[in-house]
């Protein structure tokens, strides 16, 4: 998944790699913006996994937000999970904001992950504080992909910031997920995840390039696709 809001959430330990999405539309007094974006990428990592079988993904996402901190939004990608599943499009809304003159973000708000073809649709809550270069993040479904009755809760922690060296963003995180025994086939019921990368951005072109890895229980249930892995990914807005 993407948020244009959530940049602690995707932590997408999260998605392909973070990428500053430029404005492209914004009305006159400032109130209504609108973001779209593209971005591909050698994989779609979604908190340690791969979502496409270690193979290349195509993304795409439309952003609306209003200055009072409110914000909807879709992110759609390809993936490959060996199924009639081809594609994973996201709804999401919330609402962002400041705690006062405190410096400190927060962000709340609901997301729905669907895929065409398969019956995998579930609603996630998500809620972040930020600070400064550091931020965590909590998202919570009371069912994971196709398991109805099995809840998720994922647990995450973020630093990002801008090197003094050529204009390079450094970014690291960690995450851990915790849900009920039997989701997606799995054996453990907690796993834990970490990233750390670089971004470059050139004229309209944001470049990233990240390593992520899963631990050991990971990778012994999921296999390749929880296994160390580098992205390498190019964004562009419009």
């Amino acid at each position: 998944m993407k948020m244009n809001k959530l940049s602690a959430l995707c932590l997408a330990g999260t998605m392909l790699t973070a990428s500053s999405m430029a404005m492209a539309w914004e009305s006159e007094n400032g109130s209504h913006a609108v973001d779209f974006g593209v971005t591909l990428a050698n994989d779609y990592i979604w908190r340690g996994y791969s979502q496409t079988n270690r193979a290349p993904a195509v993304s795409g996402s439309a952003d609306y937000s209003h200055s009072s901190g409110l914000y909807v939004g879709t992110w759609a990608s390809n993936v490959d999970f060996d199924d009639d599943a081809d594609y994973e499009i996201d709804i999401y809304a919330g609402f962002a904001s400041e705690f006062g003159e405190s410096g400190i973000g927060y962000d709340l708000g609901v997301l729905r992950y669907l895929y065409p073809g398969e019956d995998y649709e579930w609603n996630e809550v998500y809620a972040s504080l930020s600070y400064s270069y550091f931020g965590v993040s909590v998202a919570h479904s009371g069912a994971v992909y196709d398991n109805k009755d099995k809840d998720g809760t994922y647990y995450s922690a973020s630093f990002d910031y801008d090197l003094p060296w050529y204009e390079l963003g450094f970014s690291a995180g960690i995450g851990y997920y915790d849900y009920d025994s039997g989701v997606v086939n799995v054996k453990s019921a907690e796993h834990t995840d970490w990233r750390i990368g670089l971004s470059k951005s050139y004229n309209t072109l944001d470049l990233g390039l990240t390593y992520t890895g899963m631990d050991s229980d990971a990778e012994d249930d999921i296999g390749k696709n929880a296994s160390d892995k580098l992205t390498i990914s190019v964004s562009t807005s419009f």
